[in-house]
């Protein structure tokens, strides 16, 4: 009986290890950049709606002050701090599994979903401050954008812990059979994470500083 191929599943999907001849990179990778490209739809649209709104106000934020003095800035500064330094150690999980260093995978990748509850953990506490004061998404338009924009980022956090998750324990063990498959599967994950990560280092002044 023939040796199974290492990329058997490479034959009935198409170029998910080897790269496609006419875009030059696997599916996988081009299906993630598509889904990356409706998201900066999503939120460009959301950023859009931000600016009209803000640039029409004739005071912002409405109850007067400035954003700075609303918003909690030292926590957000130390979740940004938390987002890029979880997207280090998300390239960490890529670059071990290239080097065939599972346990340093592990290692990198479960750190970087501690770092994504580190980050919901914080944006809980400064969200139960703004219940406490009575500041709900109805309060005014401020908060309505503060709360659409920094909750739908939350959801796509979860969103990676999910997907990463499944990729630390059951995903894994595609290692065993098809590494370079599963290899791909991480880098996509991590084009993912990045753009997470991409997106708050644009909230973080656009709502916080200015």
């Amino acid at each position: 009986m023939a040796e199974a191929s290492p990329y058997a599943a490479d034959a009935l999907i198409p170029h998910t290890v080897e790269p496609h001849p006419v875009t030059g990179i696997p599916n996988g990778k081009l299906g993630i950049w598509l889904f990356l490209a409706s998201e900066v739809m999503l939120f460009g649209a959301l950023f859009s709606t931000y600016v009209v709104i803000r640039t029409t106000a004739p005071h912002w934020p409405p109850e007067g002050g400035l954003s700075s003095e609303i918003l909690n800035v030292p926590l957000a500064t130390v979740n940004t701090a938390v987002l890029i330094t979880s997207s280090i150690t998300m390239v960490l999980s890529w670059a071990s599994l290239k080097m065939q260093n599972l346990p340093r995978f592990r290692l990198w990748l479960g750190s970087t979903i501690a770092l994504a509850f580190v980050f919901l953990v914080i944006k809980y506490f400064e969200y139960t401050h703004k219940f406490e004061l009575g500041h709900y998404p109805s309060h005014d338009n401020f908060y309505a954008v503060y709360f659409t924009l920094t909750g739908l980022h939350g959801v796509h956090v979860i969103g990676g812990i999910i997907v990463n998750t499944f990729l630390l324990t059951a995903g894994s063990r595609m290692w065993a059979t098809e590494p370079e498959r599963f290899t791909n599967r991480i880098e996509n994950a991590g084009l993912y994470w990045h753009f997470v990560e991409l997106v708050w280092i644009f909230l973080f002044p656009s709502l916080y500083l200015l």
